[in-house]
């Protein structure tokens, strides 16, 4: 495979702790985007540069849309909806609340409209993964997870994608996407033994997933056989979240971490928080239902 022509540019000198889970709504043209410790949901516009930003008054792990000017957000230990006309936050349920250890971390939306959000642990793999159901209920997909990070869905909504960042790996799963069930999971990518370790991840419309590497410089894509074809040097140690955006969705958003950096690696890392883009030959596809 030849590789894809790009143009990588730094479109938002955000400087954040920990910058997570972008979005593209494609309704408004805009890109949501969160910074985890610092408790904010940005909304960035591409067309004017402009950057606005919630204080949603905890951490937030996650976001997706979820109707007319609105988001669902994984906050610590609960679900809430954000109005991104008024910054009103409207709590939905507490999960996880008896697990002090636990905080919610990655998550999206599926095209049934269904919201996959999953915890972690930094002590023992006591993280899960849930799914959040437009009828209010809550389901547990998937238990025993140290870090549950980047997911995501083939374009023929087949397989689905989960990472564990600690074990360095990336999980498949057969997808069944009028029930929401999933199983057979096996290893899609192992990552073991390396100095990185997997965090967002997105799937292109030709079923390849890319995935960002924490402290390993880099954006990876790989085919639907879990090999690597691709790897995009980054300007930044550690990026974190992927998604594609942009009228065409050709447009690849990149979010990236400054958070435990030493002053020394902040010099060779300068642009660590930064929100980037990256001008591509290969488009997404929308998986969220709104």
């Amino acid at each position: 495979m030849s590789l894809p022509q790009y143009l990588l540019k730094n479109v938002l000198e955000a400087r954040a702790r920990l910058g997570e889970s972008p979005i593209w709504d494609s309704s408004h043209k805009l890109l949501y985007w969160v910074d985890i410790y610092n408790h904010r949901v940005h909304q960035f516009n591409p067309a004017t540069g402009q950057n606005l930003f919630f204080d949603v008054g905890d951490v937030v792990g996650c976001i997706a849309l979820a109707g007319a000017n609105r988001l669902i957000m994984a906050q610590r230990d609960r679900l809430a909806f954000l109005n991104t006309q008024t910054g009103v936050v409207t709590p939905i349920m507490q999960v996880e609340a008896d697990m002090p250890d636990n905080r919610f971390n990655d998550g999206k939306c599926d095209s049934q409209g269904r919201f996959w959000f999953g915890s972690m642990c930094t002590v023992k793999a006591q993280g899960s993964l849930y799914r959040y159901d437009p009828d209010g209920s809550l389901h547990v997909m998937e238990t025993g997870l140290t870090i549950s990070n980047g997911l995501g869905w083939s374009p023929d909504a087949k397989t689905f994608y989960l990472t564990d960042s600690p074990v360095q790996k990336i999980y498949a799963y057969d997808f069944d996407y009028l029930t929401g069930d999933i199983s057979n999971r096996r290893v899609f990518v192992d990552l073991t033994g390396e100095c990185f370790i997997p965090d967002g991840l997105v799937v292109d419309a030709e079923g390849y997933v890319w995935s960002a590497m924490y402290d390993g410089w880099c954006v990876i894509r790989y085919n639907p056989l879990g090999e690597e074809v691709l790897q995009v040097k980054l300007p930044v140690q550690r990026p974190t979240s992927c998604c594609f955006g942009g009228q065409d969705l050709k447009k690849f958003y990149i979010t990236s971490a400054s958070v435990g950096l030493s002053e020394e690696e902040i010099q060779k890392s300068f642009y660590s928080g930064d929100l980037f883009c990256l001008e591509m030959d290969v488009r997404g596809f929308a998986t969220e239902s709104k």
